[in-house]
C-alpha cells in the first residue's frame, strides 16, 4: 500500500500556473504507476494525466493536452503535475492515485485501476 500526500493547490487567477506535487511513501515508488484526477463539484472524477513507473510513458487527457506535464522524480518519490494557462473550468480538487502492474493504455486512464488515492489538493481558477 502507497501513501500518497498531496500539496500545491490554491487559487489563482485565469492564465495563471500552478505546480501540484504528490509525495509518496510506504512502498517502491518505482514500481507504481501514478496517475492525477480532478472532481469539479456535482462531477465524476476525471482522468487527468499519468507517468509510468520510470517516468519513461505519459497520457493525457485529450482536452489537456499542452497545457498539463506530468513528470516524478523518483529520488524523492514524487510525482508532479505542472499546469499552465489555468482556465475557470480548471477548477476541481486534484488527486494522485497510485496503479502497480503493467502500463496499458486503455486501463490508465481509468479510476477503479488505481488502489491507492491521496486526500485531494482544491484547485480554484478566478475568472
Amino acid at each position: 500500500q502507497v501513501q500518497l500526500v498531496e500539496s500545491g493547490g490554491g487559487l489563482v487567477q485565469t492564465g495563471g500556473s500552478l505546480r501540484l506535487s504528490c509525495a509518496a511513501s510506504g512502498a517502491i515508488f518505482t514500481d507504481y504507476h501514478m496517475g492525477w484526477f480532478r472532481q469539479a463539484p456535482g462531477k465524476e472524477r476525471e482522468f487527468v494525466a499519468a507517468i509510468s513507473g520510470r517516468g519513461g510513458l505519459t497520457r493525457y487527457a485529450n482536452s489537456l493536452k499542452g497545457r498539463f506535464t506530468v513528470s516524478r522524480e523518483n529520488a524523492k518519490n514524487t510525482v508532479y503535475l505542472q499546469m499552465n494557462n489555468l482556465k475557470p473550468e480548471d477548477t476541481a480538487v486534484y488527486y494522485c492515485a497510485a496503479q502497480a502492474g503493467a502500463w496499458i493504455n486503455s486501463i490508465i486512464i481509468r479510476k477503479e485501476s488505481y488502489n491507492d488515492w491521496g486526500q485531494g489538493t482544491q484547485v480554484t481558477i478566478s475568472s
